[in-house]
């Protein structure tokens, strides 16, 4: 029985369809922080009077975003419920803590010395943290701001060619560094990087990136499991994972195309741990899962990194270069005669 030519051309006009909105998605995905596909609600930084044991080292957090070099319209970035005095953030006391959103361009936004040290190096004289590096573009402090509260708050337009050229990545970057700039609390947000200043809508092609991230492990019912996926470039012999304040309430598994579950170490209550795995080829030039699992009911604030052989950080995409590995198994089969 011969099928209509019609039959054809709307089969094909449907899987267009989709594979237009399976890449439309995966590109949304890829401008949320923390994207879904993390399992991650939240980042979190706190202010910068409170205690370390409570989840955040250094009290700043850096965020990298791309945009692709084509793109020529304006960009926006906007931040859900930036302010810290709503039922969302981690209350310390009376709600007394100020967080500054930095957005920065230029030249040494992403090359800058430190620039993507999960360390922040601090100025020998003052014992204080070096300033960002690159070009201060807009910058904004919220404290308890309860119009802001459960909101978005839009910086922007930005000029794409404002951003930092980086031809690894075949696009301009910018760099948005949240401080907490005083106070003890913990101020719970998101991010997405937009076309428009009114509604979350992706840049095509564009991404984000970490190169250390304080996020907040969010409460299991029975059990939960985050995702994290370093990128592995082709220079990667080994890796090293350092984490912060685990509180040792979650185990840590790392899944790639080589392994299938590998144990790594987990800190305890205010302290940092960290364990070292070989690379092999088969990994280099994609992604691997680090996979933390709870069974906590309440939620837990961390802090995590990776680094090369050569104490380079890598970085954490949105959404993992490759897609989430799949391990691979080697079946040797053999004759019997």
């Amino acid at each position: 029985m011969s099928v209509p030519s019609t039959f054809y051309r709307r089969l094909l006009g449907a899987l267009g369809s989709l594979a237009w909105l399976l890449a439309a998605a995966a590109a949304a995905r890829a401008q949320a922080v923390p994207n879904p596909g993390e399992n991650i609600q939240y980042l979190i930084t706190f202010g910068s009077r409170a205690d370390p044991a409570w989840g955040d080292d250094d009290f700043t957090q850096t965020f990298f975003f791309l945009v692709p070099q084509g793109q020529r319209l304006p960009v926006y970035l906007r931040v859900f419920d930036p302010d810290c005095g709503g039922t969302l953030d981690s209350q310390k006391g009376g709600f007394d803590t100020h967080t500054t959103f930095s957005i920065y361009g230029g030249p040494g936004a992403h090359s800058g010395p430190g620039a993507r040290d999960p360390r922040p190096a601090a100025q020998p004289a003052q014992n204080r943290p070096l300033p960002p590096t690159g070009r201060l573009l807009q910058e904004k402090t919220f404290g308890n701001d309860p119009q802001y509260d459960g909101k978005y708050y839009t910086f922007g337009p930005l000029n794409p060619l404002e951003g930092e050229l980086v031809d690894e990545f075949k696009g301009y970057v910018f760099k948005v560094v949240a401080r907490g700039a005083s106070g003890n609390d913990g101020n719970v947000y998101r991010y997405f990087l937009s076309t428009s200043a009114a509604a979350n809508m992706a840049v095509p092609g564009g991404n984000a990136f970490t190169y250390e991230y304080c996020f907040r492990l969010p409460p299991a019912l029975k059990q939960t499991t985050v995702h994290l996926y370093p990128f592995v470039n082709d220079r990667v012999v080994s890796i090293k994972q350092s984490n912060y304040d685990i509180d040792g309430s979650a185990k840590i598994a790392v899944f790639s195309v080589a392994k299938n579950g590998h144990p790594a170490t987990a800190s305890g209550d205010g302290e940092w741990a960290s364990s070292i795995l070989p690379i092999t080829d088969k990994e280099r030039g994609l992604s691997l899962d680090f996979r933390l699992t709870s069974a906590t009911k309440t939620p837990n604030d961390m802090v995590f990194y990776v680094t090369d052989q050569y104490d380079t950080a890598l970085p954490f995409f949105a959404v993992p270069i490759g897609g989430p590995p799949r391990y691979r198994y080697d079946i040797d089969m053999k004759i019997h005669r």
